[in-house]
């Protein structure tokens, strides 16, 4: 009965008739994005696609690729070492167990650490590194590339704002990998030689009375700058956002999730029974039907954001009798610079038969 789908209808929406001035972030950062953990939305970027040097932003993607390949159990011998850096001091023969050096690479940003993890999940280094650029890929991280485990500076070892965003969400939702970036102090121990080591994390806000801060990550080179990955949770709603090459990491980390929790807020952009359009059918009792919604459909916005929505309706081609009341035609989508923020099916407003034969043969 319906087959394809075109687009019946563009609109740029302003629903209080002219947009809200609202103040956007402004950040030191070279490069920032601010994104909805659960969705994956993004509410403030700069940038965002503009290539930099991640630093110890690299270790969420280390540890990613060493949960998901790696036994948290299995003891690790070193075999190579790493001296540049943080390091806590690995010596060749070292016995840890994996978790143990996730700990060391998350909370404390130790450089040996990553080589460690590297060489035991990968049998090989380089295989490891490998391993971590076509999980990047795999994600969407198009626009990352990574020569090493630790973020030491290399030309060729990049990302972006948005991709570490990206990958940062998806690490979130590991419950190890959530669970370790927002550890403020923990003690790594050893199995041979006997040994403990107490850290503390690296990232300061986790020290600081900002209200649901939970993570996660610092990087810092002379190439790349002050770099930052910082979350936080509030009434069940946690933001992700990334700082690169900044003047004040800490701050504009502050400003993006500050603007998150208080600037961005649910909207009803459709109510569920609200008209859209109508549809001409074929070989029915009458010739349209309306077109209405099936749900509603709530976005989370910045005011000055409403005004510059875009709506697609997309409907089939052709239709044609019968059709009952609330099937589903198609669907009304609704892009905020390109990205699809959300969608809401849209149904028939009511029954319409298949008209008699000899009505089809007169109006055909």
């Amino acid at each position: 009965m319906k087959k394809g789908f075109a687009v019946l209808l563009v609109l740029c929406l302003n629903f209080y008739g002219s947009a809200v001035a609202q103040a956007v972030p402004e950040v030191t950062a070279g490069a920032a994005v601010l994104m909805d953990a659960e969705s994956g939305q993004v509410y403030f970027a700069k940038n965002a696609e503009k290539r930099h040097y991640p630093a110890s932003l690299t270790k969420v993607m280390t540890a990613v690729v060493g949960l998901e390949s790696g036994n948290l159990e299995e003891t690790v011998t070193v075999n190579k070492t790493e001296s540049e850096g943080t390091v806590i001091d690995l010596q060749t023969g070292d016995k840890l167990t994996l978790e143990e050096l996730l700990k060391a690479a998350l909370v404390c940003s130790a450089n040996d650490a990553t080589v460690a993890i590297a060489e035991h999940v990968g049998g090989i280094y380089d295989n490891f590194i490998h391993m971590m650029n076509v999980k990047a890929k795999a994600l969407g991280a198009f626009n990352s590339h990574y020569t090493n485990t630790n973020g030491l500076h290399d030309p060729g070892h990049y990302c972006t704002a948005y991709d570490m965003a990206l990958i940062s969400r998806y690490a979130l939702h590991n419950p190890q990998f959530a669970g370790l970036v927002q550890t403020r102090e923990t003690t790594i121990k050893w199995r041979h030689p006997e040994r403990k080591l107490t850290v503390l994390n690296s990232n300061r806000l986790l020290f600081s009375a900002y209200p649901g801060i939970n993570g996660v990550k610092t990087g810092t080179t002379a190439m790349a700058g002050n770099c930052l990955i910082a979350s936080a949770t509030r009434n069940g709603k946690q933001l992700i956002a990334v700082v690169l090459s900044s003047a004040d990491r800490y701050y504009d980390a502050r400003v993006l999730l500050d603007y998150g929790f208080e600037e961005i807020r649910p909207v009803i952009i459709l109510s569920a029974g609200e008209p859209v359009t109508t549809m001409a059918i074929q070989e029915g009792e009458t010739f349209t039907v309306g077109v209405t919604v099936k749900n509603d459909l709530e976005l989370y916005l910045s005011e000055k954001d409403i005004a510059c929505l875009e709506r697609k309706i997309y409907l089939p081609k052709v239709i044609r009798a019968p059709v009952q009341k609330g099937e589903t035609l198609g669907y009304v989508a609704y892009y905020l610079g390109g990205q699809e923020l959300g969608r809401s099916d849209l149904v028939a407003g009511r029954q319409v038969r298949r008209a008699a034969w000899y009505r089809r043969i007169w109006i055909n």
